[in-house]
């Protein structure tokens, strides 16, 4: 059985480009949610071993919905990455504050983010 990653984000080709660059490599189940509601929804459904959040998106920022996650008793050690267009030091320091393991700025090498998946995998 491969990691089961959930990946979050409102934008259709960043969701497509980032589940087909973890299912080229072996050992990811992906499962994707296009805004916070849903990622919340699915979160805490089913057990994830990672979960990667954009910062914007409607409804919901990434903020709040890693603060959520940190909240609830399935999701509150399970590392969560925010991949996000807003890379200030105050956004990083947001992301972190909420909870989140990483804080990675779009766009992000493809192999770089890989490597990061599989290092909070390892932690």
């Amino acid at each position: 059985m491969g990691y089961k990653i959930l990946l979050t984000d409102d934008d259709e080709m960043v969701l497509l480009s980032l589940e087909e660059l973890l299912l080229s490599e072996d050992g990811f189940d992906v499962a994707t949610a296009s805004n916070g509601k849903e990622a919340i929804e699915k979160a805490g459904a089913d057990k994830f071993d990672a979960i990667v959040l954009d910062v914007v998106m409607p409804g919901m920022s990434g903020f709040e919905v890693c603060r959520t996650l940190r909240g609830m008793e399935n999701t509150k050690d399970t590392p969560i990455i925010m991949l996000t267009a807003k890379s200030a030091d105050a956004d990083r320091k947001e992301g972190l504050d909420a909870g989140a393991n990483r804080f990675l700025p779009k766009p992000t090498d493809p192999t770089k983010f890989v490597e990061i998946v599989k290092e909070v995998l390892a932690e």
